[in-house]
C-alpha cells in the first residue's frame, strides 16, 4: 500500500474514532462532515489554494469585525463625549452620580457576560450577534429620553448586558476563521480600529457640540447618531456575517474544506456545541485561567477609569468643552498605529506573544506616573492621557492567549466568561477611584492605575515560563513533538478534548 494510501486509512480510521466517542452528539460539532473529507484534497492542492482562501476570508471577515469594534467602542465612549457638554447639568449628575451612571453599564456586563458566553456557544454566532446589535441600537437612541438620574441608571445597566457578548462573538468568530498563527494579527487589526473609533467618536461629539438651535442638546445627539449607526449595522451585520467556515456561503464547498483542514491544526476543532460540566471545572482549576483573570482585572481598573474619565482629565487641565473632545482624537491615532504594529510583530516573530503583552504595558505605565509627576505642564499632561488608549494593545493580546491557548469549547466559554465578568468588575472599580475631590490630578486614581499596569508585567513574564515549562515538559512525556503526535492533536480537538486532555496540544509564547 503507499504512503498517500495509508494515511488516508489512518485518516479515516481517525474521523471514525471521533464518530464513535462523541455518539449521536456529533451534529453538535460544527464542521465535522467537511473535515471527513479533508483526506480527498492533496498537500500540494491544499498549498496551493489555501492562500486565496485566506485572502477572501480576510476580504470577508476582517472588515466586518473591524467595523463592528469600531461601533461598539464608539458606544462606549459616547458617554465620556457627552459628559463634555450639558449631560450631567440636564441630567443632575452631581457629586459622584456621574461615577455611577459610568460603572453601571458595567453591572450590566458583568450580569450578562457568563451567561452570554454560554448562548454564543450555543447558538449560530452571526445571527446571534446581529441581534444584540440591533437591540443595542435602540437602548442607545432611548438614551436621548432620560431626563433623570435613575433613568439614565436602568438604561445603561440594560446596554451592558446586550453589549456583554460583542466581544466575545469576535473572538470566537477569528477563533473559528484562522489558525493560531493567523490569530494575532487579525485580532490585533480590528481591536486597532478601537483609535479609529476614538477619532471618529471626538469628530462627532466636536461637531454636533457646534449644533445650535436644535430640537435636541448636543449630548443628545451624540446618542443619537450613534444609535442609528448602530442599527444599519445590525442588519448590514446580519447578512454579510456566517456563523462558521462549515457555512460560509462566500466560499465553495471545497474551499470550506481546505478552510476547515487548515483550521484543525489549532487543535481544537472548529466548535463544539456540547456543554461538558468536567471542562468548566477544569477551567475553574487551571493556573493560566487565573493569570487571565487577573489581567483582565486590571485592564478592566485602568479602562473603566480612563475611558469615562479623559475628558475630565482634560478639561482640569484647563482646556474648553469643544477643546478638550478635539483634544481626544491623538488618542485613537496612537492605539490604531501601536495595536497594529504589535500585530505585524506578532505575525513576522514566533513566539513573541507574552514579550509584546508587557512592551504595551510600558506606554500607559508611562504616562500615569507623568500625569502624577507633572503639574506645571498642561499640554505635557495632555500628551500622557493620550498614551492610556493603548490599553487596548493587552487586552487583545489577552484574547489571543484565551483563543490560542485554552481548548475545549466548554473550557474556552467558561474561561471566556470568567475574563470578561473580571473585566467588568474592573471596570466598576475603574469608574469610582476617580474621587471628585482630587480634582484634576485624582492621585489615588493614578497610584492605583500604576499598580494595575506592573502587576500586568509581571504576570506577563511568569506566564511566559508557565507556558514555556509545560511545552518543555510534554516534549519529554512525549520525545519530541513529531507528525504523528500532530496529528492525533488534530483528532483530539475535533473530539473536544481541553488543552490538557489533549496531550498533543502545545501553547503558543
Amino acid at each position: 500500500m503507499s504512503k498517500d494510501s495509508l494515511e488516508k486509512v489512518n485518516y479515516i480510521t481517525s474521523v471514525a474514532s471521533i464518530r464513535e466517542e462523541t455518539g449521536v452528539q456529533t451534529n453538535k460539532l460544527v464542521g465535522l462532515e467537511l473535515f471527513e473529507h479533508a483526506e480527498e484534497i492533496l498537500e500540494e492542492e491544499f498549498e496551493r489554494e489555501l492562500a486565496s482562501i485566506k485572502r477572501k476570508v480576510d476580504w470577508r471577515i476582517v472588515p466586518v469585525l473591524c467595523i463592528t469594534y469600531t461601533l461598539q467602542f464608539l458606544d462606549k465612549l459616547s458617554l465620556n463625549y457627552a459628559s463634555a457638554y450639558s449631560l450631567k447639568q440636564d441630567l443632575h449628575l452631581t457629586g459622584n452620580r456621574y461615577s455611577w451612571v459610568a460603572a453601571i453599564f458595567n453591572f450590566g456586563y458583568m450580569f450578562w457576560a457568563y451567561p452570554s458566553n454560554y448562548i454564543i456557544q450555543k447558538v449560530p454566532v452571526a445571527k446571534y450577534t446581529s441581534a444584540m446589535l440591533l437591540v443595542w441600537a435602540i437602548i442607545l437612541i432611548a438614551h436621548i429620553g432620560a431626563t433623570n438620574f435613575g433613568g439614565m441608571l436602568a438604561l445603561r445597566f440594560i446596554l451592558g448586558m446586550f453589549e456583554a457578548g460583542i466581544s466575545p462573538t469576535c473572538m470566537m468568530i477569528c477563533g473559528m476563521f484562522y489558525s493560531k498563527e493567523d490569530q494575532p494579527f487579525r485580532m490585533c487589526t480590528f481591536l486597532s480600529f478601537n483609535g479609529i473609533a476614538t477619532i471618529v467618536g471626538a469628530l462627532l461629539g466636536f461637531g454636533l457640540g457646534h449644533a445650535h438651535n436644535t430640537a435636541l442638546e448636543s449630548w443628545k445627539l451624540i446618542f443619537l447618531t450613534i444609535g442609528l449607526l448602530n442599527f444599519a449595522w445590525a442588519i448590514a451585520f446580519y447578512f454579510l456575517t456566517p456563523d462558521s467556515p462549515a457555512t460560509a456561503s462566500f466560499l465553495t464547498e471545497r474551499e470550506r474544506t481546505i478552510l476547515i483542514k487548515h483550521i484543525s491544526k489549532n487543535n481544537q476543532g472548529v466548535k463544539d456545541q456540547r456543554f461538558i460540566w468536567s471542562q468548566a471545572w477544569e477551567a475553574v482549576g487551571d493556573l493560566q485561567v487565573y493569570i487571565f483573570a487577573l489581567i483582565g482585572l486590571a485592564c478592566g481598573i485602568i479602562n473603566g477609569g480612563v475611558s469615562n474619565f479623559q475628558s475630565s482629565l482634560i478639561r482640569g487641565f484647563g482646556f474648553s468643552p469643544l477643546l478638550t473632545t478635539a483634544l481626544q482624537m491623538p488618542t485613537g491615532a496612537i492605539e490604531f498605529v501601536v495595536v497594529f504594529t504589535a500585530g505585524i510583530v506578532a505575525l513576522k516573530v514566533p513566539n513573541s506573544r507574552c514579550i509584546i503583552f508587557c512592551c504595551l504595558c510600558v506606554p500607559g505605565l508611562a504616562g500615569l506616573i507623568g500625569i502624577h509627576l507633572i503639574h506645571d505642564n498642561r499640554w505635557a499632561s495632555v500628551g500622557c492621557t493620550w498614551l492610556q488608549y493603548i490599553i487596548g494593545g493587552p487586552v487583545i493580546l489577552c484574547w489571543i492567549f484565551i483563543n490560542a491557548n485554552i481548548s475545549g469549547s466548554t473550557k474556552k466559554t467558561t474561561t471566556s466568561g470568567i475574563w470578561f465578568a473580571v473585566y467588568a468588575a474592573g471596570n466598576i472599580v475603574g469608574a469610582n477611584i476617580f474621587y471628585s475631590k482630587e480634582a484634576p490630578r485624582y492621585n489615588t486614581a493614578m497610584t492605583a492605575l500604576i499598580a494595575c499596569y506592573s502587576g500586568m508585567i509581571a504576570l506577563g513574564i511568569f506566564y511566559f515560563f508557565l507556558c514555556k515549562w509545560r511545552n518543555s515538559k510534554r516534549d519529554k512525556e512525549q520525545g519530541g513533538y513529531t507528525e504523528d503526535i500532530k496529528q492525533q492533536a488534530i483528532i483530539d480537538g475535533f473530539k473536544g478534548f481541553t488543552d490538557r486532555q489533549n496531550r498533543g496540544f502545545r501553547y503558543s509564547l
